[in-house]
C-alpha cells in the first residue's frame, strides 16, 4: 500500500518535497482504503490463491515447478495486467491523454510469450519418456489464469481455475483407465561367445505380450559384449514386469535394461 502510494504520488510533486511528503503522510493516515485499492487487492489475491491451489496439486505429486512457482506466476500475471490497464493511478497526471497507449492486449501477449520459456525450463526428454509436459502445459495455464484475475473477469477465471484443478487431479485416474499402447525402451547385452540368436529374442519377447517395433545392434568393450536395442510395444503394462521377471533368471544375459515409457 505505501510502496504504491509512494510512486502514485511522487509524479505530482516532482520538485516539492515538502508538499510531497506531507500529501503521501496525510494519505497513509487515511482510515479505509478506497474502492479502487480493495479491488486491486482482490484481484491480486485470487490470483495468488488460484495458482497456489494448482501447484500445490503439483507439488503434491513431485513435480519441479510446484506450489511457489505457480503462486508467483498467476500473481506476476495479474500484477502486470493491473499494471496495464490501472495506468491512470501512476501516470504523471500532466502528460497529455494522446500520449498514454493503454492496450492491455499487449501485455498479455507478452505475458503468455514469456511464460513460454518457464515452462520450457520444465521439460526433458529421458530415453523414449518425454517428463514435464503437464507441469509446463500448467504454468501456461495459470499465467493465462493470472490474466483473467488481473482484468476483473472473476466468473471465467474461478470457473477456469475449478476446471483446472479436476484436469489436473481427477483426470489422472480416468487417464490410468483408459486402455492404450504402452512403449519400452529395452537392451540385452550378451557375452560375444554366447549370442542368443535374433528369432528367439523376438520368439521370448511375443511369448510375454509384447512386439519389437525397432531393433539395433552394438557391439562394446572392444567386441567382447553383443547389444540387441529394441523398442517394445504392448497393451499391458504387466507384461513388462512379467518379461523383466524371466530376464533375472536368466544365465547368459549379462545385463538388461527395461525401461518404459511415462507420462
Amino acid at each position: 500500500m505505501a510502496l504504491w502510494l509512494t510512486q502514485h504520488y511522487a509524479g505530482r510533486f516532482a520538485g516539492k518535497p515538502v508538499t510531497f511528503w506531507v500529501t503521501l503522510l496525510h494519505a497513509l493516515q487515511e482510515p479505509a482504503m478506497s474502492d479502487d485499492t480493495t479491488t486491486l487487492l482482490i484481484h491480486l489475491g485470487a490470483a495468488w490463491l488460484a495458482g497456489s491451489l494448482i501447484g500445490l496439486e503439483r507439488s503434491f505429486h513431485g513435480r519441479p515447478a510446484g506450489f511457489r512457482t505457480h503462486a508467483l506466476v498467476c500473481a506476476a500475471s495479474a500484477l502486470l495486467m493491473l499494471l496495464s490497464i490501472h495506468q491512470g493511478q501512476w501516470l504523471d497526471p500532466d502528460l497529455p491523454m494522446s500520449s498514454i497507449r493503454a492496450d492491455p492486449t499487449r501485455m498479455a501477449q507478452g505475458i503468455m510469450t514469456g511464460i513460454g520459456f518457464l515452462g520450457a525450463g520444465v521439460i526433458f526428454k529421458e530415453g523414449l519418456t518425454v517428463h514435464g509436459l503437464t507441469t509446463a502445459a500448467s504454468i501456461w495455464m495459470t499465467s493465462a489464469l493470472g490474466i483473467l484475475y488481473g482484468v476483473g473477469f472473476m466468473l471465467p477465471a474461478v470457473i477456469a481455475t475449478v476446471t483446472t484443478l479436476l484436469t489436473l487431479s481427477l483426470f489422472r485416474w480416468v487417464e490410468s483407465l483408459i486402455p492404450g499402447e504402452l512403449f519400452a525402451d529395452h537392451e540385452l547385452c550378451y557375452p560375444i561367445d554366447n549370442v542368443e540368436p535374433e528369432d528367439k529374442v523376438r520368439e521370448l519377447i511375443t511369448r510375454y505380450g509384447c512386439k519389437v517395433n525397432t531393433m539395433s545392434y552394438r557391439l562394446s568393450e572392444n567386441g567382447r559384449l553383443f547389444h540387441y536395442h529394441m523398442v517394445l510395444q504392448t497393451h499391458d503394462r504387466q507384461n513388462i514386469a512379467r518379461l523383466a521377471a524371466h530376464l533375472r533368471q536368466s544365465q547368459n544375459i549379462l545385463e538388461y535394461r527395461l525401461a518404459p515409457a511415462g507420462s
